[in-house]
């Protein structure tokens, strides 16, 4: 005899009851980037919705955010000076301490996350000290001053960090220097499985950082590689990582639920700027029902194996949960 799966389908409710993945705002990450200035708020051409915002605009946005019940924040800085090693990254009174500072002040009930890298504030544009023999980053010149990153953005209260350059041998830099200067306790995320990807493409409007030559595929993953992929991932784990990722997130499902299974941490997917604009500009021109694709989108990321959704539709997302 042939099963019925209809039977658990016709009712409404009882579809909710054997429902096996479900998405709730806690699972959220939202994106902030913040930039120096008063009363500032810039939308992004190509992240509608998106903006760069000054300090105090994000102190109020963090309202928001708590009043939809989203208590998780990423921090992205826009430095208004620009060098070949990132100063301002390295700098205690640079726009991401100083940005920490001030959420943690207004809103000590917020999570605040810090993306550590150099992309946002070196004149090139790219995620490091370079080595201009090799035209490429410098590895291990950048881990030194990642780990000065991180001990800048731990005195200034971040809750977790989250190194995004993808420097071979990170992670163990940052929990030594964290370790070292008594942050035992603060975690990081890494973006363990970050691909050299074309997804990313408003992101470097919004956070200016498009690199002024090459790109970044001598130190980001090639999205043809899964065996790699799963090694970098597993990787970062041995080395002390208290959270894993992969980036982009929706053509790399498939990599989500290996890492998933081949590692006991929890997973995070960065839902990314390009996948972001898609669907956004996809629903202005009424080419598809909005708010069901986004759902869906979400939906797909938890089923694949995902604990943690960093994502510009949190706020969205967190709207629809409430509405349901």
């Amino acid at each position: 005899m042939f099963q019925r799966f209809r039977r658990t389908r016709l009712n409404k409710n009882l579809r909710s009851l054997v429902r096996e993945t479900h998405v709730h705002v806690e699972d959220f990450i939202y994106p902030l980037f913040i930039r120096s200035g008063e009363n500032i708020k810039k939308e992004v051409a190509s992240m509608p919705g998106v903006f760069q915002m000054s300090l105090d605009v994000a102190i109020k946005e963090c309202e928001e955010l708590k009043s939809l019940g989203i208590y998780s924040i990423i921090l992205f800085g826009i430095p208004d000076t620009k060098d070949s090693i990132g100063s301002d990254a390295l700098c205690e009174h640079g726009i991401i301490a100083t940005a920490v500072r001030g959420i943690k002040s207004a809103h000590p009930d917020m999570f605040v996350v810090t993306d550590l890298c150099f992309c946002e504030y070196t004149d090139h544009g790219h995620c490091g000290i370079i080595d201009e023999a090799k035209e490429t980053v410098d590895n291990d010149a950048t881990l030194e001053i990642s780990g000065e990153q991180a001990i800048v953005h731990a005195k200034a209260g971040a809750d977790m960090i989250a190194p995004s350059g993808m420097m071979d041998g990170i992670i163990e830099q940052l929990r030594t220097s964290l370790d070292g200067a008594g942050y035992k306790e603060l975690p990081i995320m890494s973006y363990s499985t970050k691909f050299a990807s074309g997804y990313y493409g408003p992101f470097r409007d919004v956070a200016e950082s498009t690199p002024s030559f090459g790109d970044r595929s001598s130190y980001q993953m090639d999205p043809a590689n899964r065996r790699e992929a799963i090694a970098e991932s597993v990787s970062d784990e041995m080395q002390g990582a208290d959270i894993l990722m992969v980036k982009p997130a929706l053509a790399y499902l498939d990599l989500v639920r290996e890492i998933k299974d081949a590692t006991s941490l929890p997973m995070a997917v960065y839902n990314v700027s390009g996948e972001y604009a898609m669907l956004k500009m996809a629903g202005m021109n009424d080419l598809i029902d909005y708010e069901r694709v986004v759902m869906e989108t979400m939906i797909a990321f938890k089923r694949a194996g995902a604990d943690i959704i960093i994502s510009y539709h949190a706020k969205e997302v967190a709207k629809m949960l409430l509405n349901r």
